[in-house]
């Protein structure tokens, strides 16, 4: 049966006169366990960080905000030991506008926004796919054999060349789960040779 991706946001009655009657999965910080296993924020540990021997993460958000630059901030290792799911994001309003990714804590370049996004946000999700969430990707599975399933996420965007909204890390399950057949998972890198550090 399909996966689909909706928003978080949506109700119950529009979600089920959009699909009739389905499994609907809130896979957000906001969602019951095990599925809030998900989140970007959640603290998984030992995170790999990319191209950063030695340094690892709670979760793969603080991975992201760690090693973002802004005009008046550089990368903030901090942010990888946050295990708490509160206080990961960092804001432009103090910081000045953001200048880019660091491509690893000691790294000398900077990544745009489309480039990070493939060498930093999905390697890294997909790093926890792979090591953290097998148990709960196959219980997916099993419902999904079943009847359509839903899974509800803040954002929606699953093309990583759309920078206009953040991508959707339920498209990024979905991809996985259905790859490398769904067109999605081919426009998000994810049927690719699997991208890791640390094993």
């Amino acid at each position: 049966m399909p996966v689909f991706v909706e928003s978080h946001r949506l109700s119950g009655e529009t979600i089920k006169h959009r699909h009739g009657e389905v499994q609907v999965i809130d896979v957000t910080s906001r969602g019951a366990d095990p599925w809030v296993r998900f989140s970007p924020f959640y603290p998984h540990g030992d995170i790999p960080v990319p191209f950063s021997p030695g340094y690892t993460s709670w979760s793969v958000e603080g991975v992201w905000q760690g090693l973002k630059v802004f005009e008046q901030a550089g990368v903030d290792v901090s942010k990888f030991r946050i295990a708490n799911m509160k206080g990961i994001k960092r804001s432009g309003r103090s910081l000045g506008g953001v200048l880019g990714h660091r491509e690893g804590v000691d790294g000398e370049r900077l990544l745009g926004y489309r480039e990070a996004r493939s060498a930093i946000y999905l390697p890294t999700y997909r790093w926890v796919l792979e090591h953290e969430l097998q148990p709960e990707l196959e219980t997916l599975r099993q419902l999904s054999a079943q009847a359509s399933v839903i899974l509800l996420d803040y954002e929606t965007n699953a093309n990583i060349d759309d920078l206009r909204r953040p991508l959707s890390h339920a498209a990024l399950i979905k991809a996985y789960l259905t790859a490398p057949e769904d067109p999605c998972c081919a426009n998000m890198g994810m049927n690719g040779a699997l991208l890791s550090w640390g094993g």
